[in-house]
């Protein structure tokens, strides 16, 4: 387990992810409210020199990120309510070229890729 104890740790632990994923890779952001996942994101992008502002896709639920090392895809899964739902937005179209990064994915989106990386959130008390 590792501690991050505030959103510039989130940012920098996630530059660092960031700076080792390659096209292909899928990471998923779980946890409550508030325990950090856009912050990672936001990491996540600077690590894959991701020109520009990350912001939380919560309402356009995908963003394509281009200019960086490599295509950053930010999905925010919070309201979609299954599968299909997922199928609808072609992610698997664009998940062997990119990094995807899908906060509130659990249950949703695993099949995307033979292999993925779940990172959890809490929130203190830890």
């Amino acid at each position: 387990m590792v501690r991050l104890s505030t959103v510039d740790d989130t940012r920098a632990f996630g530059r660092t992810l960031g700076s080792v994923l390659r096209a292909g890779d899928l990471v998923l952001l779980t946890g409550p409210l508030g325990a950090g996942k856009t912050a990672l994101a936001q990491g996540i992008g600077a690590g894959l020199g991701v020109p520009g502002e990350v912001t939380s896709p919560t309402f356009v639920i995908a963003r394509v990120h281009r200019g960086g090392r490599l295509p950053f895809v930010h999905v925010d899964a919070y309201r979609l309510g299954s599968a299909l739902e997922v199928d609808d937005l072609d992610l698997d179209a664009s998940v062997e070229d990119s990094v995807t990064v899908v906060e509130w994915g659990g249950g949703l989106v695993e099949q995307l890729a033979d292999a993925y990386l779940e990172v959890r959130g809490y929130r203190p008390p830890w």
